[in-house]
């Protein structure tokens, strides 16, 4: 018997560049997501349900097995810890900065740098390497709106065409990481249902190759 693997994927982005790659895989949504309220959907292959949900709790339905293989950007998985989930491929999509941006000619300030940020951890760790410690000021999002209120010095935030920052006056100072999404894998899925779900990597791994 085929062993019955579920997908957890998250909606926007992700969402629509990782349709197109599991289409490659036989993997098809029967229904439009958008237009419906459930959140777990049969595709093409009746051995395979995606379910979409939040970005950030990808990797925790992965991690505990509500979910054999997701797809979740890699600064998701670097601010909430992936340690108990396979990483096994690079799907190369979803292409964006994590960075440091602040004021435009505006001079380092005296005294503890205040960063506004969602990525607490990420932004810790990176200051913490460099040996300077700062204030961290977590936010949910209008990030950009922090330097210009005087609430923060800096942001770390997700910058793709970086237009949003120019148009607030502000520019990327420092690169923190090139990000993408990534394929990721229940450990004990992988044990117990190796055979399928190294035959869906495989697939993958040739349409990503095949789209570069």
């Amino acid at each position: 018997m085929t062993a019955r693997i579920r997908i957890a994927l998250s909606k926007g982005r992700i969402l629509d560049e990782t349709l197109p790659l599991l289409k490659t895989a036989g993997i098809e949504l029967l229904e439009e997501p958008s237009k419906s309220r459930k959140l777990i959907f049969p595709t093409s292959n009746p051995n395979v349900d995606i379910i979409i949900i939040r970005a950030t709790d990808v990797p925790t339905f992965v991690e505990h097995g509500a979910a054999d293989i997701g797809v979740a950007g890699k600064d998701v998985l670097m601010e909430h810890g992936a340690r108990g989930v396979y990483e096994p491929l690079d799907l190369n999509i979803s292409r964006c900065k994590l960075m440091v941006a602040a004021k435009k000619d505006v001079a380092e300030p005296e005294g503890r740098l205040r960063v506004a940020t969602k990525f607490v951890n990420i932004t810790k760790q990176y200051y913490a390497e460099k040996g300077e410690q700062v204030e961290i000021i977590k936010l949910y999002g209008s990030m950009e709106l922090a330097p210009l209120v005087g609430l923060a010095d800096k942001i770390v935030d997700i910058v793709d065409t970086g237009n949003t920052l120019r148009a607030n006056g502000l520019e990327p100072t420092e690169l923190i990481a090139t990000i993408s999404s990534r394929l990721i894998v229940n450990k004990a899925s992988m044990k117990m249902k190796h055979s399928v779900i190294q035959r869906l990597i495989d697939q993958l791994a040739e349409a990503v190759e095949n789209n570069r």
